[in-house]
């Protein structure tokens, strides 16, 4: 029997989406788009002087899946260094793949079906992926 991918919990993630709009002066930018469906996600950080995120800012033109998946990291981003967000999306190719537990960034739970979607795959790496483009450059100025 197959899973449930649009669950009422994730449709209500992607609606919390709208909670964390971009904002263009956040000091860091980034954006990442999923090969497989086309999403698109623009992503703007804020960190503290130890390099840990203190805000988030999220435009994305996806799915569910990436609006809940995206929503799931600017909950649980608060507090993270680059390292943790690198792991984090790290976790989660290799649950995607099968070959991994399932991530430990607050509230993922909620995407369980996910790894038996291949086309949903890329769309919910979209936050992480932005998220570590836009760190990338704090790395460079360490």
């Amino acid at each position: 029997m197959a899973t449930v991918l649009y669950t009422p919990e994730v449709l209500g993630l992607a609606v919390d989406l709208a909670g964390y709009p971009l904002d263009e002066a956040l000091p860091l930018l980034g954006q990442a788009r999923s090969a497989t469906c086309g999403s698109q996600l623009r992503l703007g950080l804020s960190c503290d002087a130890q390099g840990r995120v203190m805000r988030v800012g999220l435009a994305a033109q996806a799915c569910a899946i990436g609006q809940a998946a995206a929503a799931i990291f600017a909950k649980g981003a608060t507090g993270k260094t680059p390292d943790d967000i690198d792991a984090g999306a790290q976790a989660i190719r290799l649950w995607l793949a099968k070959d991994g537990a399932m991530p430990e960034w607050p509230g993922f739970e909620v995407l369980a079906a996910v790894p038996d979607y291949p086309a949903r795959h890329g769309a919910v790496l979209l936050a992480w992926n932005a998220a570590s483009q836009a760190l990338s450059s704090t790395h460079q100025q360490r």
